[in-house]
């Protein structure tokens, strides 16, 4: 078991963590096959990464999510009473298109093949979790995992996530999640696994 330590301690984040957290996340999903199929250049991605993060905490997650951080890792969680309020805006989408550039229509495909796949009622969706990989193995990214699932088990709510990252199944399953879809993202992308864990009772 990973000893929680004051680095790894949840802390709420602020949009005035806006440069720390995009920063951390960047670094988090440089090897993020999703994110690779969004930003294929390898010479700008990590910049491309941190613009894009940055846009969704601050016009987005920052403002009408549930946000934490710890030292080295960051995650954006949307409650049932936040996930009206956390759609993007205009010109939110108008950046996101800005910063994808010719890859913008592959990441609205995505988003719409995603949505088909997410459950109907009242849930928790874990919208962004990351480490940073100097930092993993320290256990930064159970301690956000497990307050966020702490704030769902309370509301008695289960929660959803959708991960490209094959390495990281097993770490949701040891946490109760199951995966309920297995899909290709369209135009050639990676596959996407939605999984979904039910609430617990203490």
């Amino acid at each position: 078991m990973t000893r929680m330590t004051l680095a790894n301690a949840p802390e709420p984040a602020t949009i005035d963590d806006a440069r720390a957290v995009s920063r951390t996340l960047a670094s988090a999903f440089g090897d993020d096959p999703m994110m690779q199929w969004f930003f294929p250049d390898e010479t700008s991605r990590e910049a491309d990464l941190g613009r894009y993060f940055t846009t969704l905490f601050t016009r987005q997650y920052g403002l009408h999510g549930v946000c934490e951080r710890t030292a080295s890792a960051a995650a954006f969680w949307v409650s049932p009473e936040g996930a009206d309020k956390a759609v993007p805006d205009a010109e939110t989408i108008q950046e996101l298109v800005e910063i994808l550039g010719d890859r913008a229509p592959a990441f609205r495909e995505a988003v719409m093949a995603a949505a088909e796949h997410g459950p109907t009622e009242p849930h928790w969706y874990l919208a962004v979790i990351g480490a940073d990989p100097a930092a993993r193995g320290q256990g930064h990214g159970s301690a956000l995992l497990r307050s966020g699932l702490a704030k769902a088990d309370a509301a008695g709510l289960p929660v959803y996530l959708e991960s490209s990252k094959p390495d990281n199944l097993p770490v949701y399953e040891h946490f109760g999640f199951k995966v309920r879809a297995e899909f290709t993202l369209p135009g050639g992308g990676p596959v996407l696994w939605a999984m979904k864990r039910e609430p617990r009772t203490a």
